[in-house]
């Protein structure tokens, strides 16, 4: 099973901007074999989980599934070997990880791949 190393450890930057203090590693597959270890620097900057404001009573930006989210902020911005749809399978992964209950991990799954859908369809010519 995927797994991160240690506890996210972020200061406050400005209203909902993030750095992240101390690096922390997610294995991808078994620890002691992993697949594939992401290793997420301090000093990265992120908002967390990009909910909008109107939502936040029910999903918080900084509830449970923080740390996914900076590693999905991390997968989308500096992994160019990854493309979305993966960064956003390892997201719920992560997420189903840290105890989020499933149907929250699969509402703001969704979310993010409705928001990339969006986004492409709106670039398009």
């Amino acid at each position: 099973m995927s797994t991160f190393t240690s506890p996210a450890s972020v200061e406050l930057l400005d209203n909902y901007h993030f750095r992240l203090i101390e690096p922390f590693l997610f294995y991808v597959g078994e620890k002691e074999a992993p697949e594939t270890i992401y290793s997420i620097p301090a000093g990265f900057e992120t908002d967390l989980a990009s909910v909008p404001r109107l939502l936040w009573s029910l999903l918080p930006p900084h509830g449970r599934y923080a740390k996914a989210a900076i590693l999905h902020d991390w997968l989308l911005t500096q992994a160019p070997e990854i493309s979305r749809p993966q960064a956003d399978e390892l997201f719920l992964e992560a997420m189903l990880i840290f105890g989020v209950p499933a149907w929250q991990a699969k509402l703001m799954y969704y979310a993010v791949r409705t928001y990339s859908k969006w986004t492409n369809w709106r670039a398009q010519p």
